[in-house]
């Protein structure tokens, strides 16, 4: 008889879950007696403990931790199979694991997953925020939506919105200090740090002109405050502290009150368009296909307009 049968592997995802036997049986509708006894054969079957078993809870062993990561590997991989057989008449449905940066994804992509379950319900969706987009090469997640493409040419990236950093200040700052004329005079300012990523901490990138007339200028950086979290930062340069350098979708709407002033708006800095970037069997499924799609409308629709601060650009030059 075969140490591992196909039943198992759900079964053993949903005890594992739970965390005792009576929940599982309550989720199974089954006999606390009759998941012992299925869990027993397993073990029999295998030769080896997979759930250390007490009066109140149970603790998966080693064989029992890498038994269950096994099953939802193996339960993941056949719903992707199923999907890909459907084909493009596939209903979306199954778990969909994203991976999105800290702020970016508490702010834009949480309420994009809120809207795309409520027209695919039969998708589950795992969220998982961090501050460096994670290897694909490990599976761990379906699509990550990070900024900027990716070096690595054996993914698939689709840009689903654009974007751009811009440095601002508050007018309470300015009012201290001199406007910046250039990249250089950044050097006599307060900055606002944003240890994220692998961008070189303390280094701006500035670009000006375009073609061959085309001009990059690095500059060091200095301030008294440096943070790994995007919003603090944020809030830090309304407070007044400094110029801080932002993505614009997070930073448009302070912009468009007055609340924050583009610093240099005739320089740019290296682009950071948003990108959904997954592996290319990922893009096979119903689900992974419908929530790129819907990704890329939801950004597109109300997305940041460029033309309102490009007239902000204009005012800025004025003044």
């Amino acid at each position: 008889m075969s140490p591992v049968q196909a039943d198992d592997l759900a079964f053993f995802c949903v005890l594992a879950s739970h965390g005792s036997l009576t929940a599982a049986a309550r989720e199974l509708g089954v006999s606390t007696a009759a998941v012992s006894k299925h869990l027993a054969q397993m073990e029999a079957r295998g030769g080896v403990a997979l759930v250390n078993r007490t009066t109140r809870r149970m603790n998966l062993t080693p064989e029992g931790e890498l038994y269950l990561a096994y099953a939802r590997r193996i339960l993941h991989e056949m719903d992707e199979l199923a999907q890909v057989l459907g084909g493009a008449r596939a209903v979306p449905k199954g778990l969909l694991r994203v991976n999105a940066t800290l702020g970016f994804g508490r702010s834009h992509v949480a309420p994009v997953i809120s809207r795309f379950v409520r027209v695919h319900p039969a998708v589950e969706v795992q969220l998982t925020l961090s501050v460096d987009p994670p290897p694909l090469s490990d599976d761990a997640f379906d699509v990550c939506v990070q900024f900027g493409a990716p070096p690595d040419t054996h993914v698939v990236a689709r840009r689903v919105a654009l974007n751009r950093r811009l440095l601002c200040a508050a007018p309470s700052y300015l009012a201290k200090h001199p406007m910046p004329r250039n990249p250089r005079d950044l050097a006599k300012h307060d900055c606002i740090g944003i240890r994220q990523g692998h961008d070189g901490y303390g280094v701006w990138r500035l670009i000006s002109g375009s073609g061959a007339g085309q001009k990059t200028e690095t500059v060091r950086v200095r301030g008294n405050l440096s943070t790994n979290d995007g919003e603090i930062a944020v809030k830090w340069a309304l407070d007044g502290h400094g110029i801080v350098m932002r993505a614009e979708w997070d930073i448009a709407d302070y912009l468009r009150d007055g609340a924050l002033v583009h610093v240099l708006p005739e320089y740019r800095t290296p682009g950071a368009d948003i990108y959904a970037v997954h592996s290319p069997h990922h893009l096979l499924s119903a689900r992974t296909r419908a929530f790129v799609d819907f990704l890329a409308s939801s950004l597109a629709a109300p997305g940041v307009a460029y033309s309102n601060l490009r007239s902000l650009d204009r005012k800025s030059n004025k003044t």
